[in-house]
Order: structure tokens, then C-alpha cells, then sequence
């Protein structure tokens, strides 16, 4: 799948839930309206819609949410897209977490196929936790985060940087992550969706933030990818990788290879944008994928060649109306 700028679209994010058991302050409203069941497609839709996107060229498999993990019988999704892992056609399988259900899953994410996991922790304080996931717990996501690493999946953490929330707390996270051998992503909050505060008062440019680690700590540049959207440096310090995803500062666009699916169906070709391809119709019309084929090759043909977040005083409204949990990041 190349789109119109000659990009190959080679990683595919899906959504298998727009549910969560957290309800985080950038994220979600407290009071979420979510979708019927019956809208969603069956993981048997979602195996045979991701084995069209991998029969197509799509070499990275990232199953998302809301949280992914309390989809029921998630494990059998898993199971079943390891099996093109075994076969070649696919390179990695991985899922985002909140890592509220990891003490449970990690054994059997190892089991099938899975070897690298990201973890969304925005703050090792239990009550700044709390505030920012209103229904998390920081204990239990301790305890998946050691589960994971006992089943010896590798595992990076991914912070929302947050101005007046988490911003002081980025060295000594910095510091956790890489004494346990895991990377760090900083990312900048996205006006996504509509939530019950004010972006303006959260955006942090991580341009800041990076000028202001480097007082205490030596980064170097460094060319190492994960296929997403992250700039790595080395902190010589710790000789652990830190990440940078800067949708506003400096957007990536210019290098995207990525499409998501939400758990409806819908495909959308930019994560900042509002366009996008029905495929759970063409998916139901008839068992083979003709139908399907045809219209994900339309699709590829409308991706943007980027989005145009803003956060500022003057642009109350979210970017895109969906939640952040609809598309799975």
C-alpha cells in the first residue's frame, strides 16, 4: 500500500474497544458515553480484517483501545494474529496498556507471540495517579508492569508530558524506566475529543521539556526506530533511550507509515484528521474480501500527507471531535 505522497502504509494500529477501566484527565470526559456491543466488530471480523491488511503489506500489528485488555476473550485475537508471526508475514505484534490487567494477561501475551509492550504511566505518585486516571489504581499497575517483566516481555513506558501535573517529575521517571531497562516516551498531550477541562492548561511543548533535561542530563541523537512516530536520544547518564513524540512542536508526518482501524471498522488515515472509509460494510457483504480489498485501496488513496494540531487560547475547540480512546492513539 503506497499513498499518494509515496509513502508505504506498512503498520497498522487497532482499536478492539473504545472501553476503559481509567477515565484519564487528556483523554476521556469522567462521564463517557460508549458504543452499543452490538456496533463493534466480532474478533473473529477483527482477525480477518487484520489478515487483509497483512496480506496488503502490513509488517507491524499494534492492538490498542481504550484498553484493549478488558475486551472479553481478548486472548484469542491475540492468539489468533500470532500465527502470522510464525508464518513470516507479519514482524511484531505488540499492544498499548494501561497495564491494569497485565498482572493477569503478560504470560499469555509471551505465549502468543507478543515480545514488546507499551505502557501508558503518566506519574509514579499515587494521588497525582489517581487525579490524572480518576479511576486507576498505581498499585495494580505495578504489579502487571513486574508481571510483564517476569514473562519477560520487553516493555516501554509512555508519559503524557503535562504542564503543573507531571512536569517535575520527568527525571525520576526517566530514572525508573531506564534502571529497569526500559525505554522512555514522553509525548504532548493531542486535542483530541472533548474532555471536562482545558488543554491550554495541560499542553507542554516537549522542545521545553528537552532543553530542560538537557541541564541535568547528556542526550545524543540517536538514528533508532520503532516504526512510530518517536525521535530517540541516549542519556548517557543512564544509557537508556528516551523518547519524544511531538504532534505539535514537530510533527512526523513526513515519515508516517501508519493507518489505524477503530473497533467499528472505520478506518482512518491520519490520526489528525476527520476523513475516513467504512470497511465493516464491504467486511459484512460477503465472505470473501473483494469487497474489502477494494475499499482500503480507495482509502490509502485519500491519506493526508499530515495533520495540523493546534493548542492555544484562541482554538478552544478539539482538533477532531472523537476521543483519543476511539482510535486508540
Amino acid at each position: 500500500m503506497i499513498d499518494p505522497f509515496g509513502r508505504a502504509v506498512t503498520y497498522l494500529r487497532v482499536s478492539v474497544t473504545d472501553r476503559c477501566d481509567f477515565r484519564c484527565v487528556y483523554c476521556m470526559a469522567e462521564d463517557m458515553t460508549f458504543l452499543p456491543k452490538r456496533d463493534l466488530l466480532t474478533l473473529e471480523e477483527l482477525e480477518r480484517l487484520c489478515g487483509a491488511f497483512i496480506d496488503k503489506g502490513v509488517r507491524k500489528l499494534r492492538i490498542t483501545g481504550g484498553e484493549p485488555l478488558v475486551r472479553r476473550n481478548i486472548m484469542s485475537l491475540f492468539k489468533a494474529l500470532g500465527r502470522h508471526l510464525e508464518t513470516g508475514a507479519l514482524d511484531e505484534l505488540t499492544v498499548t496498556t494501561n497495564g491494569s490487567q497485565l498482572e493477569r494477561f503478560a504470560p499469555a501475551l509471551r505465549d502468543a507471540g507478543v515480545r514488546r509492550i507499551n505502557v501508558s504511566l503518566d506519574t509514579l505518585d499515587r494521588q497525582k495517579f489517581k487525579a490524572i486516571t480518576r479511576w486507576g489504581d498505581l498499585g495494580k499497575v505495578m504489579a502487571g508492569i513486574r508481571a510483564a517483566e517476569q514473562a519477560g516481555l520487553q516493555i516501554k513506558i509512555n508519559a503524557v508530558a503535562l504542564k503543573g501535573v507531571n512536569d517535575t517529575e520527568i527525571p525520576e521517571m526517566l530514572r525508573f524506566a531506564h534502571d529497569r531497562g526500559m525505554d522512555l516516551t514522553l509525548i504532548e498531550t493531542m486535542p483530541l475529543g472533548d474532555i471536562d477541562g482545558d488543554r491550554t492548561d495541560q499542553y507542554l511543548p516537549l522542545s521545553q521539556v528537552r532543553a530542560e533535561l538537557a541541564e541535568h542530563f547528556t542526550l545524543e541523537d540517536i538514528d533508532y526506530k520503532t516504526g512510530g512516530p518517536a525521535r530517540y536520544v541516549r542519556v548517557a547518564e543512564t544509557g537508556g533511550r528516551l523518547g519524544f513524540i511531538t504532534p505539535l512542536t514537530h510533527n512526523f508526518c513526513e515519515s508516517c507509515n501508519r493507518v489505524r482501524i477503530t473497533c467499528t471498522g472505520t478506518l482512518y488515515m491520519c490520526l489528525g484528521q476527520d476523513d475516513a472509509a467504512d470497511l465493516r460494510a464491504p467486511l459484512r457483504a460477503s465472505e470473501g474480501n473483494e469487497l474489502l480489498n477494494r475499499a482500503i485501496d480507495e482509502a490509502i488513496t485519500r491519506k493526508p500527507k499530515g495533520h495540523d494540531f493546534v493548542i492555544d487560547r484562541r482554538t478552544q475547540a478539539p482538533a477532531v471531535s472523537r476521543h483519543m480512546s476511539v482510535t486508540g492513539g
